[in-house]
Protein backbone atom coordinates (compact mmCIF):
# COMPACT_ATOMS: atom_id res chain seq x y z
CA UNK A 1 0.00 0.00 0.00
CA UNK A 2 1.33 3.41 -0.67
CA UNK A 3 -0.21 6.98 -0.21
CA UNK A 4 -2.61 8.27 -2.50
CA UNK A 5 -1.52 10.79 -4.53
CA UNK A 6 -3.04 13.98 -3.80
CA UNK A 7 -4.17 16.74 -6.74
CA UNK A 8 -3.44 19.80 -4.21
CA UNK A 9 -0.22 18.22 -3.40
CA UNK A 10 1.83 20.38 -6.46
CA UNK A 11 0.54 23.68 -4.28
CA UNK A 12 2.94 21.97 -1.06
CA UNK A 13 5.08 25.08 -0.58
CA UNK A 14 1.91 27.41 -0.28
CA UNK A 15 0.21 25.25 1.98
CA UNK A 16 3.24 24.41 4.22
CA UNK A 17 2.07 26.28 7.53
CA UNK A 18 3.90 29.49 8.63
CA UNK A 19 5.26 28.02 11.14
CA UNK A 20 7.35 25.57 9.34
CA UNK A 21 8.96 27.98 7.43
CA UNK A 22 10.11 29.97 10.76
CA UNK A 23 11.65 26.97 12.00
CA UNK A 24 13.24 26.44 8.82
CA UNK A 25 15.12 29.82 8.61
CA UNK A 26 15.70 29.40 12.24
CA UNK A 27 17.94 26.27 11.44
CA UNK A 28 19.55 28.02 8.38
CA UNK A 29 20.37 30.86 10.22
CA UNK A 30 21.96 28.67 12.52
CA UNK A 31 23.33 26.31 10.43
CA UNK A 32 25.34 29.16 8.97
CA UNK A 33 26.78 30.25 12.05
CA UNK A 34 28.26 26.22 12.75
CA UNK A 35 29.03 25.64 9.54
CA UNK A 36 31.24 28.95 9.21
CA UNK A 37 32.72 27.17 12.39
CA UNK A 38 32.69 23.68 11.39
CA UNK A 39 34.40 23.77 7.51
CA UNK A 40 37.52 25.33 9.10
CA UNK A 41 37.96 23.45 12.44
CA UNK A 42 39.19 20.15 11.29
CA UNK A 43 42.17 22.04 9.29
CA UNK A 44 42.10 24.38 12.23
CA UNK A 45 42.92 21.64 14.49
CA UNK A 46 45.20 19.62 12.14
CA UNK A 47 47.39 22.41 10.71
CA UNK A 48 47.43 24.72 13.72
CA UNK A 49 46.82 22.80 16.61
CA UNK A 50 48.65 19.44 15.48
CA UNK A 51 46.52 16.71 16.43
CA UNK A 52 45.72 13.82 14.92
CA UNK A 53 43.00 12.44 12.63
CA UNK A 54 42.13 9.84 15.52
CA UNK A 55 42.16 12.95 17.62
CA UNK A 56 39.52 14.77 14.89
CA UNK A 57 37.34 12.06 15.02
CA UNK A 58 37.11 11.69 18.57
CA UNK A 59 36.09 15.23 19.13
CA UNK A 60 33.53 14.82 15.85
CA UNK A 61 32.15 12.04 16.79
CA UNK A 62 31.89 12.55 20.75
CA UNK A 63 30.38 16.19 19.92
CA UNK A 64 27.47 14.52 17.99
CA UNK A 65 26.90 11.73 20.38
CA UNK A 66 26.64 14.44 23.31
CA UNK A 67 23.77 15.80 21.41
CA UNK A 68 22.30 12.98 20.57
CA UNK A 69 22.27 12.21 24.26
CA UNK A 70 20.78 14.98 25.48
CA UNK A 71 17.84 14.66 22.73
CA UNK A 72 16.74 11.77 24.61
CA UNK A 73 15.85 14.17 28.00
CA UNK A 74 14.88 17.55 25.95
CA UNK A 75 12.69 15.02 23.61
CA UNK A 76 10.85 13.57 26.60
CA UNK A 77 10.65 17.12 28.62
CA UNK A 78 8.85 18.45 26.19
CA UNK A 79 6.45 15.42 25.92
CA UNK A 80 5.89 15.51 29.78
CA UNK A 81 5.88 19.60 29.48
CA UNK A 82 4.16 19.84 26.12
CA UNK A 83 6.41 22.92 25.65
CA UNK A 84 8.33 22.60 22.59
CA UNK A 85 9.31 25.71 21.75
CA UNK A 86 10.85 26.97 24.89
CA UNK A 87 13.35 23.76 25.26
CA UNK A 88 13.77 24.44 21.45
CA UNK A 89 14.22 28.52 22.05
CA UNK A 90 16.82 27.36 25.01
CA UNK A 91 18.96 25.06 23.17
CA UNK A 92 19.33 27.64 20.34
CA UNK A 93 20.04 30.22 22.81
CA UNK A 94 23.14 28.19 24.46
CA UNK A 95 24.24 27.20 21.01
CA UNK A 96 24.39 31.25 20.38
CA UNK A 97 26.42 31.97 23.41
CA UNK A 98 28.92 29.13 22.55
CA UNK A 99 30.23 30.35 19.63
CA UNK A 100 32.86 33.15 21.41
CA UNK A 101 34.18 30.55 22.72
CA UNK A 102 35.71 29.54 19.46
CA UNK A 103 37.92 32.79 18.72
CA UNK A 104 38.87 33.09 22.22
CA UNK A 105 39.81 29.26 22.45
CA UNK A 106 44.06 28.71 23.47
CA UNK A 107 43.78 24.81 23.41
CA UNK A 108 42.48 21.65 21.80
CA UNK A 109 40.64 21.27 25.08
CA UNK A 110 38.83 24.74 24.97
CA UNK A 111 37.98 23.80 22.02
CA UNK A 112 36.56 20.36 22.83
CA UNK A 113 35.01 22.14 25.47
CA UNK A 114 33.45 24.46 23.64
CA UNK A 115 32.02 21.88 20.78
CA UNK A 116 30.53 19.59 23.45
CA UNK A 117 28.23 22.74 25.17
CA UNK A 118 27.68 23.83 21.39
CA UNK A 119 26.48 20.47 20.81
CA UNK A 120 24.61 20.26 24.01
CA UNK A 121 22.48 22.95 22.40
CA UNK A 122 21.76 21.14 19.18
CA UNK A 123 20.61 18.11 21.59
CA UNK A 124 17.90 20.15 23.84
CA UNK A 125 16.78 21.95 20.64
CA UNK A 126 16.86 18.83 18.27
CA UNK A 127 13.92 16.43 19.20
CA UNK A 128 11.22 19.51 20.39
CA UNK A 129 11.77 21.12 17.18
CA UNK A 130 11.72 18.33 15.18
CA UNK A 131 7.99 16.84 17.10
CA UNK A 132 7.25 20.75 16.22
CA UNK A 133 7.36 20.45 12.81
CA UNK A 134 5.30 16.88 13.06
CA UNK A 135 2.99 18.94 15.32
CA UNK A 136 2.25 21.79 12.96
CA UNK A 137 2.11 19.86 9.78
CA UNK A 138 -0.90 18.23 8.04
CA UNK A 139 -0.23 14.72 7.73
CA UNK A 140 -0.40 14.37 3.82
CA UNK A 141 2.18 17.36 4.11
CA UNK A 142 4.32 15.75 6.34
CA UNK A 143 6.87 14.78 3.90
CA UNK A 144 7.10 17.87 2.22
CA UNK A 145 7.33 19.86 5.41
CA UNK A 146 10.61 17.95 6.78
CA UNK A 147 11.92 18.52 3.52
CA UNK A 148 11.32 22.04 3.53
CA UNK A 149 12.59 22.46 7.25
CA UNK A 150 15.60 20.27 6.07
CA UNK A 151 16.36 22.55 2.51
CA UNK A 152 16.53 25.59 4.39
CA UNK A 153 18.69 24.10 7.15
CA UNK A 154 21.16 22.86 4.17
CA UNK A 155 20.92 26.68 1.94
CA UNK A 156 22.86 27.69 6.09
CA UNK A 157 25.12 24.84 5.69
CA UNK A 158 26.60 25.57 2.27
CA UNK A 159 26.18 29.55 2.90
CA UNK A 160 28.09 28.87 5.98
CA UNK A 161 31.30 27.42 4.21
CA UNK A 162 31.14 29.85 1.42
CA UNK A 163 31.17 32.74 3.77
CA UNK A 164 33.74 31.04 5.23
CA UNK A 165 35.98 31.13 2.21
CA UNK A 166 35.16 34.45 1.56
CA UNK A 167 36.18 35.54 4.95
CA UNK A 168 39.41 33.56 4.75
CA UNK A 169 40.33 35.26 1.35
CA UNK A 170 39.79 38.45 2.91
CA UNK A 171 41.49 38.13 6.42
CA UNK A 172 44.44 35.87 5.05
CA UNK A 173 43.41 32.94 6.53
CA UNK A 174 42.50 34.39 9.73
CA UNK A 175 40.81 31.37 11.96
CA UNK A 176 39.62 33.57 14.60
CA UNK A 177 38.15 36.78 12.76
CA UNK A 178 36.10 34.15 10.46
CA UNK A 179 34.88 32.39 13.90
CA UNK A 180 33.96 35.97 15.42
CA UNK A 181 32.07 36.72 12.34
CA UNK A 182 30.41 33.58 12.92
CA UNK A 183 28.26 34.84 16.16
CA UNK A 184 26.32 37.25 14.49
CA UNK A 185 23.87 34.82 11.78
CA UNK A 186 23.40 32.65 15.63
CA UNK A 187 22.24 35.31 17.61
CA UNK A 188 19.46 36.18 14.99
CA UNK A 189 18.59 32.43 15.16
CA UNK A 190 17.28 32.87 18.57
CA UNK A 191 15.76 36.09 18.03
CA UNK A 192 13.69 34.57 15.29
CA UNK A 193 12.37 31.10 17.07
CA UNK A 194 11.82 33.88 20.12
CA UNK A 195 9.43 36.14 17.93
CA UNK A 196 8.51 34.39 14.78
CA UNK A 197 7.48 30.82 16.06
CA UNK A 198 3.88 29.88 17.32
CA UNK A 199 3.42 26.71 18.87
CA UNK A 200 0.05 24.54 18.60
CA UNK A 201 -1.87 24.28 21.57
CA UNK A 202 -1.75 20.55 23.10
CA UNK A 203 -5.17 18.44 22.19
CA UNK A 204 -7.41 18.82 25.30
CA UNK A 205 -7.72 14.99 25.66
CA UNK A 206 -3.80 15.27 25.74
CA UNK A 207 -3.00 15.82 29.44
CA UNK A 208 1.10 14.88 28.52
CA UNK A 209 2.93 11.43 29.24
CA UNK A 210 3.75 10.75 32.68
CA UNK A 211 6.49 9.83 32.07
CA UNK A 212 7.64 9.18 28.68
CA UNK A 213 11.15 7.77 29.45
CA UNK A 214 9.62 4.22 31.32
CA UNK A 215 9.82 1.11 29.90
CA UNK A 216 5.77 1.47 29.40
CA UNK A 217 6.20 4.35 27.14
CA UNK A 218 8.66 2.18 25.20
CA UNK A 219 6.35 -0.27 24.63
CA UNK A 220 3.97 2.11 23.35
CA UNK A 221 6.31 3.37 20.95
CA UNK A 222 5.42 -0.18 18.61
CA UNK A 223 7.34 -1.85 17.21
CA UNK A 224 7.29 -0.34 13.54
CA UNK A 225 9.11 2.88 15.27
CA UNK A 226 11.55 0.57 16.58
CA UNK A 227 12.37 -0.85 12.83
CA UNK A 228 12.95 2.45 11.52
CA UNK A 229 15.28 3.48 14.52
CA UNK A 230 16.99 0.14 13.44
CA UNK A 231 17.85 1.10 10.21
CA UNK A 232 18.76 4.50 11.01
CA UNK A 233 21.30 2.92 13.38
CA UNK A 234 22.94 0.75 10.93
CA UNK A 235 22.67 4.00 8.09
CA UNK A 236 24.62 5.92 10.75
CA UNK A 237 27.29 3.68 10.57
CA UNK A 238 28.25 4.47 7.16
CA UNK A 239 27.52 7.65 7.43
CA UNK A 240 30.77 8.86 9.56
CA UNK A 241 31.38 12.74 10.27
CA UNK A 242 31.79 15.32 7.42
CA UNK A 243 35.30 16.01 8.18
CA UNK A 244 36.23 13.63 6.69
CA UNK A 245 35.06 14.65 3.70
CA UNK A 246 37.16 17.88 4.44
CA UNK A 247 40.06 15.70 5.31
CA UNK A 248 39.81 14.10 2.28
CA UNK A 249 40.00 17.52 0.18
CA UNK A 250 42.67 18.15 1.79
CA UNK A 251 44.68 14.78 1.15
CA UNK A 252 44.08 14.82 -2.39
CA UNK A 253 45.66 18.43 -2.51
CA UNK A 254 42.96 21.23 -2.06
CA UNK A 255 44.18 24.24 -0.16
CA UNK A 256 43.08 25.70 3.04
CA UNK A 257 41.16 28.53 1.78
CA UNK A 258 39.38 26.30 -0.86
CA UNK A 259 38.79 23.32 2.05
CA UNK A 260 34.94 24.48 2.67
CA UNK A 261 34.34 24.00 -0.72
CA UNK A 262 33.74 20.72 -0.28
CA UNK A 263 30.90 21.17 2.61
CA UNK A 264 28.94 23.91 -0.13
CA UNK A 265 29.13 21.43 -2.70
CA UNK A 266 27.78 18.74 -1.13
CA UNK A 267 24.83 20.99 0.78
CA UNK A 268 23.94 22.53 -2.31
CA UNK A 269 23.20 19.27 -3.48
CA UNK A 270 21.61 18.16 -0.43
CA UNK A 271 19.25 21.42 -0.46
CA UNK A 272 18.07 20.47 -4.04
CA UNK A 273 17.34 17.60 -3.49
CA UNK A 274 15.67 17.78 0.24
CA UNK A 275 12.98 19.07 0.09
CA UNK A 276 11.63 17.30 -3.99
CA UNK A 277 12.44 13.83 -2.21
CA UNK A 278 9.97 15.32 0.53
CA UNK A 279 7.67 16.74 -1.79
CA UNK A 280 7.82 13.02 -3.47
CA UNK A 281 7.64 10.50 -0.15
CA UNK A 282 4.19 12.41 0.30
CA UNK A 283 3.48 10.74 -3.50
CA UNK A 284 4.94 7.62 -3.54
CA UNK A 285 6.50 4.82 -0.85
CA UNK A 286 8.98 6.61 1.15
CA UNK A 287 11.24 3.11 1.45
CA UNK A 288 12.12 3.16 -1.93
CA UNK A 289 13.64 6.81 -1.39
CA UNK A 290 16.05 5.73 1.55
CA UNK A 291 17.26 2.69 -0.53
CA UNK A 292 18.04 5.40 -3.77
CA UNK A 293 20.19 7.30 -0.92
CA UNK A 294 21.88 4.13 0.31
CA UNK A 295 22.95 3.47 -3.04
CA UNK A 296 24.16 6.89 -3.57
CA UNK A 297 25.70 6.75 -0.30
CA UNK A 298 27.76 2.99 -1.46
CA UNK A 299 28.86 5.08 -4.23
CA UNK A 300 29.88 8.06 -2.73
CA UNK A 301 32.54 5.96 -0.45
CA UNK A 302 33.45 3.80 -3.24
CA UNK A 303 34.71 6.96 -5.79
CA UNK A 304 35.85 8.88 -2.43
CA UNK A 305 38.30 5.30 -1.68
CA UNK A 306 39.29 4.47 -5.12
CA UNK A 307 39.68 8.30 -7.28
CA UNK A 308 42.34 10.33 -5.20
CA UNK A 309 41.93 13.06 -7.42
CA UNK A 310 39.88 16.53 -7.35
CA UNK A 311 36.97 15.20 -9.96
CA UNK A 312 36.68 11.98 -7.84
CA UNK A 313 36.50 14.66 -4.69
CA UNK A 314 34.04 15.99 -6.59
CA UNK A 315 31.78 13.18 -7.73
CA UNK A 316 32.20 11.79 -4.26
CA UNK A 317 30.69 14.87 -2.57
CA UNK A 318 27.72 15.23 -5.31
CA UNK A 319 26.65 11.72 -4.26
CA UNK A 320 27.26 12.70 -0.62
CA UNK A 321 24.76 15.17 -1.24
CA UNK A 322 22.38 13.54 -2.69
CA UNK A 323 22.14 10.70 -0.13
CA UNK A 324 21.57 12.76 2.55
CA UNK A 325 18.72 14.99 0.68
CA UNK A 326 17.01 11.89 -0.02
CA UNK A 327 17.50 10.19 3.24
CA UNK A 328 17.59 12.80 6.18
CA UNK A 329 14.23 14.66 5.90
CA UNK A 330 12.15 11.14 5.48
CA UNK A 331 14.09 9.16 8.13
CA UNK A 332 12.18 12.42 10.57
CA UNK A 333 9.09 12.06 8.52
CA UNK A 334 9.44 7.83 9.71
CA UNK A 335 9.60 8.94 12.69
CA UNK A 336 6.79 10.99 12.89
CA UNK A 337 4.46 8.39 11.11
CA UNK A 338 5.31 5.57 13.35
CA UNK A 339 5.33 7.64 16.74
CA UNK A 340 2.22 8.63 18.96
CA UNK A 341 2.07 11.93 19.03
CA UNK A 342 2.04 12.30 22.99
CA UNK A 343 5.81 10.73 22.44
CA UNK A 344 7.12 12.38 19.33
CA UNK A 345 9.24 14.24 21.43
CA UNK A 346 10.73 10.70 23.11
CA UNK A 347 10.57 9.01 19.83
CA UNK A 348 12.73 12.00 18.13
CA UNK A 349 15.02 11.72 21.43
CA UNK A 350 15.39 7.64 20.94
CA UNK A 351 15.91 8.19 17.18
CA UNK A 352 18.40 10.26 17.88
CA UNK A 353 20.50 8.77 21.23
CA UNK A 354 21.19 5.95 19.29
CA UNK A 355 22.29 7.33 15.72
CA UNK A 356 24.51 9.49 17.69
CA UNK A 357 26.11 6.70 19.30
CA UNK A 358 26.27 5.22 15.73
CA UNK A 359 28.02 8.50 14.76
CA UNK A 360 30.54 8.42 17.37
CA UNK A 361 31.73 4.23 16.97
CA UNK A 362 32.09 5.29 13.29
CA UNK A 363 34.25 8.66 13.39
CA UNK A 364 36.33 7.34 15.90
CA UNK A 365 36.75 4.14 13.41
CA UNK A 366 37.20 6.12 10.44
CA UNK A 367 39.94 8.22 12.02
CA UNK A 368 41.66 5.33 13.59
CA UNK A 369 41.61 3.40 10.01
CA UNK A 370 42.88 6.83 8.51
CA UNK A 371 46.06 6.93 10.48
CA UNK A 372 46.95 3.66 10.33
CA UNK A 373 45.62 2.23 6.27
CA UNK A 374 44.73 5.75 5.05
CA UNK A 375 41.99 7.54 3.77
CA UNK A 376 40.77 4.53 1.43
CA UNK A 377 39.75 2.47 4.31
CA UNK A 378 38.08 4.92 5.58
CA UNK A 379 35.87 5.14 3.07
CA UNK A 380 35.56 1.48 2.06
CA UNK A 381 34.48 0.85 5.55
CA UNK A 382 31.56 3.23 5.11
CA UNK A 383 30.82 1.32 1.69
CA UNK A 384 30.42 -1.96 4.10
CA UNK A 385 28.18 -0.39 6.31
CA UNK A 386 25.89 1.06 3.54
CA UNK A 387 25.81 -2.10 1.75
CA UNK A 388 24.62 -3.86 5.02
CA UNK A 389 22.06 -0.95 5.84
CA UNK A 390 20.38 -1.56 2.12
CA UNK A 391 20.39 -5.00 2.48
CA UNK A 392 18.54 -4.82 6.25
CA UNK A 393 16.08 -2.05 4.30
CA UNK A 394 15.10 -4.58 1.92
CA UNK A 395 14.52 -7.14 4.28
CA UNK A 396 12.00 -5.21 6.27
CA UNK A 397 11.02 -3.04 3.55
CA UNK A 398 6.97 -3.92 4.08
CA UNK A 399 6.81 -3.24 7.13
CA UNK A 400 8.44 0.36 7.34
CA UNK A 401 6.21 0.97 4.41
CA UNK A 402 3.22 0.14 6.37
CA UNK A 403 4.41 2.47 9.01
CA UNK A 404 5.15 5.23 6.61
CA UNK A 405 1.03 4.96 5.60
CA UNK A 406 -0.37 4.74 8.95
CA UNK A 407 -1.22 8.22 9.01
CA UNK A 408 -2.06 9.18 5.45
Amino acid sequence: MTAEPNPNLSSQPARIPAGVWALGFVSMLMDVSSEMIHALLPVYLVTVLGTSMVTVGFIEGIAEATASITKIFSGALSDWLGKRKLLAAIGYGIAAFTKPVFPLAPTVGWLIAARFVDRVGKGIRGAPRDALVADIAPAELRGASFGLRQSLDTVGAFVGPLLAIVLMWISADNFRAVFWLAVIPAVLSLALIVFAVEEPKRPIDDDGTKNPLSFTAVKQLGKSYWRVVGIGVVFTLARFSEAFLILRAQNVGLGAMWVPAVLVLMNIVYALSAYPAGELSDRINRTGLLALGLVCLAAADLTLATLANLGGLALGVVLWGLHMGLTQGLFATLIADSSPVSLRGTAYGYFNLLTGVAMLGSSVVAGALWDALGPAATFLSGLAFALLSLAGLLVIETKVRQASNQDL
